[in-house]
């Protein structure tokens, strides 16, 4: 799988870490920034990894920052976006079981590595359950196009 990752100042020693597990899991890894712990600003980069991901250069994607929030309305404001804040194990399996979430959004300063590896791991490795929640999406869909 191909997965875009991009964060913040904030996120970014947890993405650094991130890029590493990607790539023990069998991964690719596309970084999109930023580069060093300078402050910049995280819209511009949620934005290119959710385009990464709707146009398709990349399976999934992931953006952090210090608390995942801001990085997550940057990313949801890509059309086709679907990205989800999962500081725990519980969201980030009920964000790709049911909401299809394409788009992971972590918080640099709420989730350490460890569990961080975990989040990642059960992400990449929960499929989509359709059925019920395939309509659900479609809505959610809908409403992004103003068919709603």
């Amino acid at each position: 799988m191909r997965i875009a990752i991009g964060s913040d100042h904030a996120g970014y020693d947890l993405k650094c870490h991130l890029i590493e597990t990607i790539g023990r899991l069998g991964h690719d890894a596309v970084d999109l920034g930023t580069d060093s712990t300078e402050s910049v600003d995280y819209p511009p980069i949620c934005a290119a990894v959710a385009r990464a991901v709707v146009d398709g250069d990349v399976d999934r994607g992931i953006v952090m920052g210090g608390s995942g929030q801001g990085e997550q309305i940057a990313a949801n404001k890509v059309r086709g976006a679907r990205a989800a804040l999962c500081n725990d194990l519980y969201t980030a399996r009920m964000s790709r079981e049911h909401n299809d979430a394409n788009v992971l959004a972590i918080g640099g300063r709420i989730v350490g590595v460890g569990l961080a590896d975990e989040i990642l791991e059960l992400w990449l490795d929960t499929e989509f359950e359709g059925g019920r929640h395939q309509r659900r999406v479609d809505l959610i869909t809908a409403i992004e196009d103003g068919s709603d």
